[in-house]
């Protein structure tokens, strides 16, 4: 009985170190996206494509923004090893400036934090400068 036990014990411990050694690993295509130059109220949703290319299942636990302007969307499950995901940012293009923000992926990851950016600006056409305004100067009239 007590080689059954030894047996068994050995064997967990085998068992428990080498699911260890499996780690996930999460590889973006892009960790910048550029919006470039859009105008007020366009569709401000952009993706971030990732793949797992450990050899354990990835967990995104958490997605956060840095701004309440930005509404960042994690994936809901596990992402399987060789496996992509996405995720989708939102940002509230009715603020009219330039956006510089970042999200923040939280996941049981070898890298368990990586920090995502989005950059731009949001115009509004209906509104001109005044420079462009004036035409002609005072002095050539």
């Amino acid at each position: 009985m007590k080689n059954l036990i030894t047996i068994l014990f050995v064997g967990l411990i085998s068992f428990a170190a080498n699911a260890q050694d499996k780690v996930a690993k999460i590889e973006f295509k892009e960790t910048t996206i550029d919006y470039g130059v859009i105008e007020k109220g366009a569709d401000g949703v952009r993706v971030f494509e990732f793949t797992n290319t450990g050899d354990a299942p990835l967990i995104i636990t958490d997605v956060k923004s840095s701004c309440g302007c930005t509404v960042p969307k994690k994936p809901e499950g596990p992402i399987a090893p060789g496996k992509t995901g996405e995720i989708s940012v939102k940002y509230d293009t009715n603020r009219v400036n330039p956006i510089r923000k970042t999200i923040t992926v939280l996941s049981n990851a070898n890298t368990p934090t990586v920090a995502l950016k989005i950059k731009g600006e949001v115009i509004d056409p209906s509104k001109t400068s005044v420079l462009e305004k004036k035409s002609s100067s005072v002095m050539n009239q």
